[in-house]
């Protein structure tokens, strides 16, 4: 067996401290070819970094779902969806990824959210509730594919084409993949793009990782990462996704039941959605250079908003940043840093829905 440092490192991994503190490669001296795989091939991505958290007991299934905005409880096993755990006041503290299994819900948090969720739903559970909350992030690595030939590389993987193809989106299934490495396939990449998110043992990720990378797969680092947050418009910890901004205003709205019932912040949530009190919503907005965050963005002189992301790219940059509603969305025009330019969707981001809709 291959540690996975040693399987990254054959592939040109440059780690960076102050990338993830060190714990993924910040590069692989090819961001714009990784880039390039997301749209036209596939890439992999590490996400080992971000936290895991196991839910257990006979109580798992109600608790989660009265701590999040999901409907937690019409899953299955086998299924999965994304919910937000939010304050009482609705406001954000991260958006996690779930997989349900007949013995536990396991969530895919944020990184460095572990702890701190761990604390927070900790708070939650009753002596009378039969619930068990267990970090297990070191015993998982977490991986990512990205891109149109996903599928396609599962496949030279051993998966069969029916197990993929059945898989609806955050559905999972385990499968024994190259090397005999024993996998949960989970559909959904984290981000808007098509994609799946691997779940390994730790001790068989290195191995892993390079039968992936043999199968087509082009390496990508944190650095991209980034890139594809911000252009696609997923929200991120300590950005987009703080106490500052409720799931409406991030975006997450398909993260969000309206018909589920009482959960921590629910009344608030559903006063916003039922009176269009939704007073901010998050867009997109291409620029000539990197502007620091948070930054104002005015129109007229005046802050009709907050600049919360922004990365390079090839043609410049591109941000992230929060308007006020009743100024106006896709189309703005709008000055951040003495630059003019004009607010975009995003695919991530989705907006105002249907009263009658649950998720």
């Amino acid at each position: 067996m291959v540690t996975l440092q040693d399987a990254q490192q054959q592939m040109g991994a440059v780690w960076d401290p102050a990338v993830a503190e060190g714990q993924v490669p910040a590069h692989f001296g090819n961001d714009p070819a990784a880039i390039a795989a997301v749209t036209t091939g596939v890439a992999l991505v590490d996400r080992s970094h971000w936290a895991l958290l196991q839910l257990m007991g006979d109580d798992r299934a109600s608790f989660l779902h009265n701590q999040s905005t999901a409907n937690i409880k019409t899953l299955q096993p086998g299924q999965g969806c994304q919910t937000v755990l939010v304050t009482s006041t609705a406001r954000t503290l991260d958006l996690a990824m779930v997989a349900v299994t007949a013995e536990a819900l396991d969530l895919l948090v944020s990184p460095g959210m572990g702890p701190t969720l761990f604390r927070w739903l900790d708070r939650y559970i009753f002596p009378a509730d039969r619930v068990a909350l267990t970090d297990i992030s070191g015993q998982f690595a977490t991986f990512s594919l990205l891109g149109p030939q996903s599928d396609l590389c599962l496949q030279q993987l051993g998966a069969a084409l029916d197990e993929i193809s059945a898989l609806e989106p955050f559905a999972h299934q385990t499968m024994i993949l190259a090397q005999d490495v024993t996998v949960r396939v989970q559909r959904g990449s984290g981000l808007a793009t098509d994609g799946y998110t691997l779940w390994v043992s730790s001790d068989r990720a290195g191995d892993l990782w390079q039968a992936i990378a043999q199968a087509g797969a082009v390496p990508l680092g944190e650095q991209a990462w980034e890139q594809l947050r911000i252009t696609e418009g997923r929200p991120a910890v300590g950005h987009e996704l703080t106490e500052d901004y409720n799931p409406l205003e991030a975006g997450l709205w398909t993260a969000v039941s309206f018909n589920k019932g009482c959960y921590i912040g629910q009344e608030t949530i559903a006063r916003l959605n039922t009176y269009n009190g939704v007073k901010l919503n998050l867009w997109g907005f291409r620029l000539p250079r990197v502007i620091a965050t948070p930054c104002p963005i005015l129109q007229a002189d005046q802050k009709v908003g907050t600049l919360t992301s922004c990365v390079a790219t090839e043609n410049g940059a591109i941000g992230l940043g929060y308007l006020r509603t009743k100024v106006g969305g896709a189309g703005l025009s709008v000055m951040i840093d003495h630059c003019p330019t004009d607010a975009i969707n995003l695919p991530f981001i989705t907006r105002e829905l249907a009263n009658t809709i649950d998720h």
